[in-house]
């Protein structure tokens, strides 16, 4: 199993390029079982979970193809589908609950195992199937798997009002889709607007789609009959881009985030300037400049959705209040695991405490290299952070986490001067 090696104290310089969104990807994948024509994607990042959702893909029938030299992948669901996502594909990617909503809109059935991922927390799937069966789905729950079907006689979804009683991303990309083909009209309340919805809507909108207000609470979408192939640029990844700017910030210096959108992060920009880190739009991307951790000061935060602070940059921004000046809380309102970086983080010296949904944040003047262990996707980035300040070497275990959300951070953070490798 590979691990992280890392030699704290440097500074960073130099150009990252910040790959396209994970999260707008595997959405974007799925939303190729709705037409039988050509589909082709750029801007792919190269990550386990695109890989695993490409398996899925293919064990359904659609063929896959790479094409050019950044991200390039190309779909077509024109033969014999299979509408079946099984257990051993999907068991460590939750994303897998977004083929629910094509195969049943295009074929009227769908087999969909209970999606896994990372333990951080109830991400419950019930919102999707309660906007479903909202649109005349008949849905059941049987041996683990999300077995779903349009009634006898019917051969089309029907458009419905929905409110989810939660903002639920996947939910939202999940109706949308589903909408998209369905009879009438669907408005879907309580919608999410983190980034990655518009970028699937306007995916959708150049497949011949009918949607409205995307990137607002409200959706509209009236469905049509067929939708067509279409080629589409995934958006850049706002968590990388997150990341990138608190290991700047960290561990100081001056580094360009090229294809990085500014405002896709206004609230983590937010706070690291209120921290003293410098991070301005610069010619398609972000410029962040910092003197290092410990002379910034310490910010409290509350995640909350999007546009507020995300919860997939509260361990990251958590790392650098712990060598910076002061002391300040952080509450996590999404996921009720998300703290598992914390006893590692105290593995490495932080002065943390934990009050249920909040965390208090002493900040010290260092951290010590020692031997970590991730537990899930953000909280392997925040290790990294933390390795890229601490004094001596820092070993972080189970970086698998890690390569399921960055595409080749290690080398990306070695081309702007980290001392970091990864070995078997």
């Amino acid at each position: 199993m590979d691990k992280l090696l890392i030699r704290g104290g440097r500074k960073l310089h130099g150009e990252v390029r910040i790959s396209g969104a994970k999260n707008a990807a595997l959405p974007e994948m799925c939303a190729a079982l709705l037409t039988d024509e050509p589909v082709h994607l750029h801007n792919v990042p190269r990550l386990h979970d695109v890989a695993t959702m490409r398996r899925l893909l293919d064990h359904m029938g659609m063929r896959t193809e790479t094409h050019g030299e950044r991200g390039g992948l190309s779909f077509q669901a024109s033969g014999q589908i299979a509408p079946e996502a099984p257990y051993e594909l999907v068991k460590t990617m939750r994303a897998s609950i977004l083929a629910l909503g094509p195969l049943l809109a295009r074929f009227g059935h769908a087999r969909v195992s209970l999606p896994g991922g990372c333990a951080i927390g109830s991400r419950p799937v019930d919102q999707h199937i309660k906007g479903l069966t909202a649109m005349g789905a008949e849905i059941a729950v049987e041996h683990g798997y999300i077995v779903a079907r349009l009634p006898q006689g019917r051969m089309r979804l029907q458009g419905a009002r929905i409110a989810t009683d939660m903002v639920t991303v996947t939910g939202t990309e999940n109706l949308m889709m589903a909408a998209t083909l369905a009879e009438g009209e669907t408005v879907l309340d309580n919608a999410a607007q983190e980034p990655e919805i518009p970028d699937l809507a306007e995916m959708l909108i150049g497949m011949g789609a009918n949607i409205e207000g995307h990137g607002t609470s409200r959706i509209r979408i009236v469905g049509v009959d067929r939708l067509r192939g279409c080629t589409h640029e995934v958006v850049s990844d706002r968590i990388e881009a997150g990341t990138f700017l608190c290991a700047v910030a960290a561990a100081g210096g001056d580094v360009l985030l090229r294809h990085a959108r500014a405002d896709h992060l206004q609230a983590v920009i937010d706070k690291l300037r209120e921290a003293g880190v410098t991070a301005d739009a610069n010619g398609g991307g972000i410029r962040v400049r910092s003197p290092g951790g410990g002379q910034l000061r310490a910010q409290s935060f509350r995640t909350t959705e999007y546009p507020g602070f995300p919860t997939d940059m509260q361990a990251q921004f958590m790392t650098l209040d712990c060598i910076a000046q002061g002391s300040s809380l952080v509450t996590e309102t999404i996921f009720e695991n998300r703290f598992m970086h914390v006893n590692e983080l105290i593995r490495l010296g932080a002065n943390i405490q934990i009050d249920g949904s909040s965390a208090m944040v002493e900040g010290v003047p260092r951290l010590s290299g020692a031997t970590v262990m991730a537990t899930d996707l953000r909280a392997s980035a925040s290790l990294v952070i933390a390795g890229l300040v601490a004094d001596g070497e820092t070993r972080v275990d189970r970086i698998y986490h890690l390569d399921r959300g960055y595409d080749q951070m290690e080398i990306k953070l070695h081309q702007i001067g980290a001392d970091i490798e990864r070995v078997k």
